[in-house]
């Protein structure tokens, strides 16, 4: 079974889930809208899993791939499934504790904005497993499940500054937290590899999904100089990419493959399969050896993390310095270690010996 709930009536119903059950309620909905869709699933099992996301499950981005996960989870383990879409900070503890008392084992929070709510509220669900997609939250009931952004970001770094004719370039994002910062010091790292001296700038327009601030603040990064931009956003990210196209500057896409969105644009993009990473974690679930950890998943994983198609602007020789610093990346001759920088706890480079 899938289960879908539409935003609206996820709140007009999780208002009453202490009084009363919050699913039978969905189900006896007679709106014209429907609130659940369900499937039958070959071999079910009694395992349940849900997702909470920012945005929505056609943003062909960030959102997108963590319902596709769910779906994995479904095709592959035979579990019942749900999610709902578009939930903001003030909804988030709630919609967390609905999901663990209408007994799911599982409950993905999709994204590291969502680590203090996740916090709040295991403790008082001791049967229920909290997995906090780019969190950074662990206990005995909390795993988080994180891509190596750096690693993705920090080759792509090597791409802009050598494709950057003014030495200037950017990172856009819909809000600052530990898996930012992480992407942002790789593009950094990646791109001081190539030159020292470039310059690279940062912007968080405080919404994953809003296009008109994520047009007004590439527009600005550009204004300011930028002729190269690193954006992970969601379903803002096509007007950001589209934006450089107009502009005449390159971009990078994000989670998806996104040169079609602008081939003009797009270098390459940092691929994460964050569906294959959830139904890994939920494999683990399911035989009881999920840990109350962070798993962090990287380069090492081909099939989840990788770069995408490459434009054909990008010359063959850049392609295949790409290609090596990846394999250099693999056998552990760079590699990425905690230090501290101008007073800050990050991670810099060590490069080959």
């Amino acid at each position: 079974m899938t289960t879908r709930w539409n935003r609206r009536d996820f709140l007009l119903t999780s208002s009453a889930a202490i009084a009363g059950s919050v699913f039978l309620k969905a189900c006896a909905n007679n709106s014209s809208e429907p609130t659940a869709t369900s499937s039958a699933s070959p071999g079910a099992t009694d395992f349940k899993a849900a997702i909470i996301l920012p945005g929505v499950i056609t943003d062909k981005a960030w959102n997108q791939a963590g319902y596709t996960g769910l779906t994995e989870i479904k095709n592959t383990l035979g579990a019942e499934i749900a999610y709902v879409e578009k939930i903001g900070q003030a909804e988030q503890a709630e919609a967390l504790s609905d999901f663990a008392r209408r007994g799911f084992n599982l409950v993905y929070a999709h994204g590291g904005q969502f680590d203090a709510a996740v916090k709040q509220v295991a403790g008082q669900f001791p049967n229920t497993f909290f997995v906090g997609v780019n969190g950074a939250a662990s206990g005995p009931n909390i795993a988080s499940l994180r891509i190596d952004h750096l690693q993705a970001s920090y080759l792509c770094g090597v791409i802009a500054a050598t494709m950057s004719k003014a030495k200037k370039i950017a990172y856009l994002a819909g809000q600052e937290f530990q898996a930012t910062q992480e992407e942002l010091r790789g593009l950094e790292l990646g791109a001081k590899s190539v030159d020292p001296t470039i310059t690279v700038t940062s912007s968080f327009t405080g919404d994953w999904n809003d296009a008109a601030k994520a047009k007004e603040a590439a527009e600005a990064l550009i204004s300011a100089g930028a002729d190269v931009i690193y954006q992970w956003l969601d379903n803002a990210a096509p007007t950001v990419l589209q934006t450089a196209s107009e502009k005449g500057i390159y971009a990078f896409g994000n989670t998806a493959d996104q040169l079609e969105v602008a081939p003009k644009a797009v270098l390459t993009s940092a691929v994460k399969r964050i569906d294959l990473a959830i139904a890994k974690l939920a494999g683990l679930a399911v035989k009881k050896e999920l840990k109350g950890e962070v798993y962090t998943l990287g380069l090492e994983e081909p099939d989840i993390l990788y770069l995408g198609k490459f434009n054909d602007a990008v010359p063959a020789d850049l392609q295949a310095k790409v290609s090596t610093t990846k394999e250099e990346i693999l056998a552990k001759k760079i590699t990425f270690e905690d230090c501290q920088e101008g007073g800050k706890a990050t991670r810099c480079v060590k490069a080959p010996a």
